[in-house]
C-alpha cells in the first residue's frame, strides 16, 4: 500500500465541475445502453450527474458504462452537523475512480465480469484511512508480522467506546481477540450451546448467521423482524419459549445494528431482550461489526451496556467502519456474568487474528475517527441520493433508509421481478445486488444495495436497474 493514495485533497464547499474537483476522470470508453440521467439527482444537488427514464432497448440488453459523463455540476459540501466531530477531510467515497477500483483483487471487483457494476459484498470503494497506512507500512518496514499478543485493540476499543457511545464501562479484561467476527460468534456459541442446540436470529438477517450456525451443527430459530423492520418482541418470547421448551440450552444471534435494513435497536429493545433472555435462560451473543457506521440522527447501544445483559457476549471490529475486511481481527467482549464463559475460550483461538490486522484496526480505532466522519457524512448524503433516484425512476421500489451500514434493503416485489429480483438486475441491466432470498423469511423480492461508493457509481446503479425493466 501506498500513502500516495491517502493524501489528502483539497474540496470547497459549493458547485465544481469534475475538474475541478480534484480527481482523475473515468476513462472515456464509448458507452452503451442508455443515455445518462438528466432529472432529480441534479436537481437536488447530488454528485454523479443526474438522472431520467431510459429509452433505449440496449440498456436491457447491455448496461456496462462505468457512468454518466461527469459534465454536470457536482455538489462536494460534506454534512454540516453530524454526532461526532466535524468531518475535516475530504469524503473517500469521492476519491478514487472506476478504473482505480477494478485494480482490485478482492472478491467485490473479481466475483463478476468487467461489465458488472458490483454493489454487493459489504466493502467500501474508498482508500485506507492514513493512519492505518502508516500502521501497516511501519509493521512491513519492521518485519513486525509475528504472532497478536496484548490488549493495545481492546484499550483503543474502550477509548473509542467512550467518546463515541458514552460507554465508559468496557472491561478491557474481560475481552479477547478472536480472527474476525463470525469466527468470534462461531465461538461465542460453542461456549453457551452444544451439537443440536438451537439459535435464534430475526430474519431477514446477514445470510452467514445461517451458514455458520448450520455447519456447526447447531439448530437456526427464526424470530422475524416486525412490519416496521425492528425487533418483535412478542415473536422473540414465542422463540425464547420453544427453543427451551425441553429444558435444553439456547443462544439468540443477535445483530445490532441490524444487517441488512440498518436498524439501530434503541436502549429500551435491547432491555427488553436482555430481561427476556434472563426469564427464559437464553444466552444473548451479539454481532456489533457494524457499530461504527451510525447516521447523524441514531444513537448505537451496545448490548452489553443495558441493564441485564451481564451475561451477554458481544463480538466488536474496526473492520466494517474502516474497510478492513482482508486485515483480519475482532475482539470477543464478556459481560460480568459471562467472564467465566469467555476464560474458557481455547488459546489458540487467539493465534487465528493477524497480529498486521490486530495493529491496523488499533490505529483505525485511536486515531482514525477524523476518516471515519468523514466517510459517515458521504454514506448521509449517499443515503439522499439513493432515495432521490429511487423516488423518480423505480417508484415501485420500497426503500427504508436505516440508520447505520452503508446497506440499503431494496422491497421489489412491486416490480414483479419474482423471489430474486437481483438475478434480474444482474442479468438485464448489469448490476449485481446481494439477493434478498438467502437473508431468510422476509428476504424473497428484496435486494441489497451497498451504498459506499461514489455518487457516479451510485446513479449509475439505479440507471441501469432501470434499464433492466424496459
Amino acid at each position: 500500500m501506498r500513502a500516495s493514495c491517502v493524501r489528502s485533497r483539497t474540496r470547497t464547499c459549493g458547485v465544481a465541475t469534475a475538474g475541478a474537483s480534484g480527481r482523475r476522470a473515468p476513462s472515456s470508453r464509448t458507452q452503451a445502453g442508455p443515455p445518462p440521467f438528466t432529472g432529480a439527482a441534479a436537481r437536488s444537488g447530488h454528485g454523479g450527474g443526474a438522472s431520467r427514464t431510459p429509452g433505449s432497448s440496449e440498456a436491457t440488453r447491455r448496461a456496462d458504462a462505468p457512468f454518466p459523463d461527469r459534465t454536470a455540476a457536482l455538489i462536494l459540501c460534506p454534512m454540516t452537523s453530524i454526532p461526532q466531530d466535524q468531518p475535516r477531510e475530504p469524503n473517500p467515497l469521492h476519491a478514487l475512480t472506476l478504473d482505480q477500483l477494478r485494480r482490485r483483487t478482492s472478491m467485490k471487483w473479481r466475483t463478476y465480469p468487467a461489465d458488472v457494476l458490483p454493489l454487493w459484498v459489504a466493502e467500501m470503494d474508498v482508500p485506507l484511512a492514513e493512519p492505518v497506512v502508516r500502521a501497516v507500512t511501519d509493521a512491513m518496514e519492521l518485519g513486525d508480522t509475528g504472532y497478536p499478543v496484548g490488549t493495545a485493540y481492546a484499550e483503543a476499543l474502550a477509548v473509542f467506546a467512550g467518546k463515541r457511545w458514552g460507554w465508559d464501562d468496557l472491561a478491557v479484561e474481560r475481552t479477547a481477540i478472536v480472527p474476525d467476527v463470525m469466527l468470534g460468534v462461531v465461538e461465542m456459541l460453542k461456549l453457551v450451546t452444544g451439537p443440536g442446540d438451537p439459535v435464534i436470529v430475526n430474519p431477514p438477517v446477514y445470510p452467514p448467521f445461517y451458514q455458520f450456525v448450520g455447519h456447526m451443527d447447531r439448530r437456526v430459530v427464526e424470530a422475524p423482524l416486525g412490519a416496521e423492520l425492528r425487533i418483535d418482541v412478542g415473536a422473540l418470547e414465542e422463540a425464547f419459549r420453544r427453543a427451551v421448551a425441553d429444558g435444553g440450552r439456547a443462544a439468540y444471534l443477535l445483530c445490532s445494528p441490524h444487517n441488512p435494513t440498518g436498524t439501530v435497536h434503541t436502549a429500551e429493545e435491547l432491555a427488553a431482550v436482555a430481561a427476556l433472555a434472563e426469564r427464559y435462560g437464553v444466552r444473548v451473543v451479539t454481532d456489533e461489526i457494524h457499530a461504527p457506521v451510525v447516521t447523524a440522527g441514531a444513537r448505537f447501544v451496545p448490548y452489553l451496556s443495558v441493564p441485564g445483559a451481564e451475561r451477554g457476549l458481544s463480538l466488536m471490529s474496526a473492520s466494517k467502519g474502516w474497510n478492513l475486511a482482508g486485515l483480519k481481527a475482532a475482539l470477543a467482549l464478556a459481560g460480568p456474568g459471562a467472564a467465566t464463559d469467555l476464560a474458557r475460550l481455547p488459546e489458540e483461538v487467539g493465534h487465528g487474528p493477524s497480529h498486521v490486522g490486530v495493529l491496523a484496526h488499533t490505529a483505525a480505532l485511536r486515531d482514525g475517527t477524523a476518516w471515519l466522519d468523514a466517510v459517515l457524512a458521504g454514506l448521509d448524503e449517499n443515503r439522499r441520493l439513493l432515495s432521490d433516484l429511487l423516488a423518480e425512476h423505480l417508484p415501485g421500489v420500497v426503500h427504508r433508509p436505516g440508520e447505520a451500514t452503508y446497506l440499503a434493503w431494496l422491497d421489489c416485489r412491486a416490480l414483479g421481478l419474482g423471489d430474486d429480483p437481483a438475478e434480474v438486475f444482474l442479468s438485464r441491466g448489469r448490476v449485481a445486488l446481494s439477493s434478498g432470498v438467502p437473508f431468510g423469511s422476509g428476504g424473497a423480492g428484496h435486494v441489497r444495495l451497498n451504498l459506499a461508493t461514489s455518487p457516479e457509481v451510485l446513479t449509475e446503479a439505479v440507471r441501469r436497474m432501470t434499464a433492466a425493466l424496459e
